[in-house]
């Protein structure tokens, strides 16, 4: 380090970390429990010249920090770490490689997949060996940036009530990579995301919050881009605290374009929730690279087998697990989430395998660190936090063991209603989901919107391949179709692909908008796969993770048959909205309102009665009726719809079913809201109590009850 340098670096603070401009300098600060010394490397305006280099003077209850004056806002940036390389201690510094900031705000450049990023002599193939080549040339660099942003009255977090919340999921580049009314030039990004024509289209649908897969900057994959794949998922992140830059139209101010993507969706009233992936990084086993914390405190960052601390702890099936145990480490977590709330203003986060965040020493705990944190932090108790509530460790699979607070991915659901669809499930199996899966979520004080119903998400099969394939194709991934799952509880209804066959496409086409009328009128929080309300297929790839191409890019190449979709799963969602009874918080549990005389939900046999204990214990019970009467939740003011009585008649037969519409107290008639058999119908008509209604083979039919008016 040059004199000058010397006498230019101060003291600096240890309290943030990572690089922080101050507007006349930059504050640097690094967590190391282990190293000996810390150097931040400078580098020229291209990121590939490094220019200065500079120790960090000063060391504080662990934390490596120090000042340089007249260093802003565009700098490229990256640390070298020194201390000891001692594996089978669980110790991998090695200042030969450059190292991305945990705290980075924004990165710039792809990672090389050169010998040099690995810390020892990956030629060798021994991890014990020591690699002395410098890897600054083929790895992304930190960069410096500016904080400030003008959301020019922006209105800052958007807060969606539970019971009002309809999530939909989608890919940021995929979504608007091929979309005709977003310009080309911002096809694929953040922008693209955030056009108005993208936005208003989103928001017609009647969904509240768009899911984003993973945004955080993360790592393609050395065997993928072999084979001229990537990592398209993006659930393999590097840095927790930058908006990856792939996904913006201008690379340095990929941080500003976020923002403002977030600001147009806020503007039309949508959430913002981020897939976030806290679980494992991209550095792999003790075989893969060095590109941050392997290099900067390996035995704080990773969980290492306690007797054996060269090998890691590998919960996640990526190689590696984040070590939510150690403080510092929780405590990078709980400021990432806490910066993606206040700076960049999302409004809410799901967790991929969530159990793993949770997993103490001895097992998965609701109490453990981290849950402990993000329920009593003033701040993240405020936003949306959903788990993916398993993983392959030891005791992995945790649906409804969450602590009150936290909502869930409901894989009970899902499997539940592609069987019952598929003639696999039962009506006694089916009925506790449409009731928000009681049996998993009602303890605790919990609601019926903890449970997070979906039927297709990214990892699978979209709707339409549910009900076109039986098995999957995932031949273009390059695994010889063993990747993926093969237990995809899906019917191809007579043929596997697409046909010309009349009869299985009609059939298709219902079992569509019978499973999408399933997941959006049960209690809980539904979750729409994009794509999914026009047909969108993946040709029968189930595990799309490495398809960058036109297998994983939304069509927006909309048939009729698509636009009628459209248009059917809009009716739905108003229905949704419109009846309180459908999305209710409180579970229902078919108990008698004795002050209203009426039940909150009363099931309903096709000869008009209350079904039996024999006809639950009938497993070819296919056909029934879910009566959720209003009336037994209204206290106080009532407001508009929050008294109607709603009945889903499901008929899961193959043939026509004569359906009893049942007597009710003052009742005037049953109108029909939606079958789908005839889903672009809008006569509004009129059926007398007791009256027989035809309910065509495999269909959903919902009708709303007409009442007398009190006084």
């Amino acid at each position: 380090m040059s004199e000058i340098i010397k006498g230019r670096i101060k003291e600096g603070s240890p309290a943030k970390r990572g690089a922080h401009w101050d507007g006349q300098g930059t504050n640097f600060s690094l967590f190391s429990a282990n190293a000996t010394k810390v150097e931040v490397c400078l580098f020229d305006s291209t990121g590939e010249k490094e220019i200065e280099r500079v120790e960090l003077p000063e060391y504080t209850n662990q934390i490596f920090h120090g000042y340089l004056p007249d260093v802003g806002p565009g700098t490229f940036y990256g640390y070298r770490v020194h201390g000891p390389y001692e594996p089978e201690s669980g110790h991998r510094f090695n200042p030969n490689k450059l190292l991305l900031d945990p705290y980075a705000r924004a990165h710039a450049g792809s990672l090389t997949w050169d010998p040099a990023v690995f810390g020892y002599k990956m030629e060798s193939g021994d991890d014990l060996t020591f690699d002395e080549r410098d890897s600054a040339a083929f790895v992304p660099k930190c960069v410096i940036v500016d904080p400030n942003f003008d959301w020019q009255g922006e209105p800052g977090r958007r807060f969606v009530p539970w019971d009002h919340t309809v999530v939909y999921e989608t890919h940021v580049k995929g979504y608007t990579k091929l979309h005709p009314e977003v310009p080309e030039n911002l096809r694929g990004t953040y922008a693209g995301l955030g056009q108005k024509p993208v936005v208003d289209y989103i928001k017609s649908l009647g969904v509240t919050s768009v899911e984003l897969l993973p945004v955080h900057t993360f790592i393609d994959d050395d065997f993928l881009l072999q084979k001229n794949l990537v990592n398209y998922w993006g659930y393999n992140s590097i840095g927790f605290f930058a908006p990856d830059p792939r996904y913006a139209s201008d690379v340095p101010n990929s941080l500003r374009e976020f923002k403002e993507m977030v600001a147009r969706f806020h503007e039309a009233g949508l959430e913002v929730i981020l897939d976030v992936v806290y679980n494992h990084t991209a550095e792999g086993n003790e075989k893969g690279p060095t590109l941050s914390f392997k290099g900067i405190d390996n035995a704080s960052y990773y969980r290492l087998l306690p007797d054996q601390k060269r090998f890691y702890i590998n919960d996640t099936g990526t190689g590696n697990t984040v070590n939510l145990s150690h403080p510092r480490v929780i405590q990078m977590v709980a400021d990432s989430l806490r910066y993606w709330v206040q700076e960049m203003h999302v409004d809410g986060f799901r967790f991929d395998l969530g159990t793993i965040l949770a997993r103490e020493p001895h097992g998965f705990d609701e109490q453990s660190g981290f849950l402990k944190v993000c329920q009593q932090d003033p701040l993240l108790q405020t936003v949306k936090l959903i788990a993916e509530p398993w993983d392959i460790g030891p005791g992995g699979y945790q649906v409804g063991s969450f602590p009150a607070g936290w909502a869930e991915w409901n894989d009970s659901f899902r499997d539940t209603v592609r069987d019952f669809w598929r003639g696999e499930a039962s009506a006694q199996a089916l009925a506790p989901r449409l009731c928000g899966s009681p049996d998993k979520f009602n303890h605790s004080g919990r609601r019926a919107w903890a449970s997070v119903n979906f039927v297709t998400a990214h990892d699978g099969f979209t709707l339409n391949d549910t009900v076109t394939y039986n098995e999957k194709h995932n031949e273009a991934n390059g695994e010889d179709n063993k990747d993926g799952h093969s237990d995809n509880r899906s019917w191809n209804c007579g043929a596997e692909g697409p046909t010309e066959d009349p009869e299985i496409n009609a059939l298709r086409e219902r079992q569509i908008r019978n499973i999408l009328s399933t997941l959006l009128l049960s209690q809980g929080t539904p979750m729409l796969l994009a794509g999914d309300e026009f047909g969108r297929t993946q040709g029968g790839n189930n595990n799309a993770y490495c398809q960058d191409d036109e297998i994983s890019w939304v069509n927006w190449a909309i048939e009729e048959k698509g636009q009628t979709l459209i248009g059917f799963t809009r009716k739905l969602l108003e229905l949704r909205h419109k009846y309180p009874i459908l999305r209710r918080t409180r579970f229902l549990t078919g108990e008698m309102n004795e002050e209203l005389g009426v039940r909150d939900v009363t099931w309903i046999n096709a000869n008009g009665s209350d079904m039996q204990p024999g006809d639950w214990d009938d497993a070819s019970t296919k056909c029934f009726g879910m009566l959720m009467d209003g009336r037994a939740q209204v206290t106080g003011i009532r407001k508009r719809g929050q008294d109607a009585t709603v009945l889903m008649v499901i008929n899961g037969h193959h043939d026509v079913v004569e359906f009893n519409l049942p007597e009710a107290a003052g009742c005037q008639g049953w109108t029909l809201l939606a079958d789908t058999n005839i889903p672009d119908d809008e006569e509004e008509r009129v059926f007398e109590c007791g009256e027989t209604y035809q309910v065509t083979g495999r269909s959903v039919v919902v009708f709303l009850l007409q009442a007398e008016t009190e006084g």
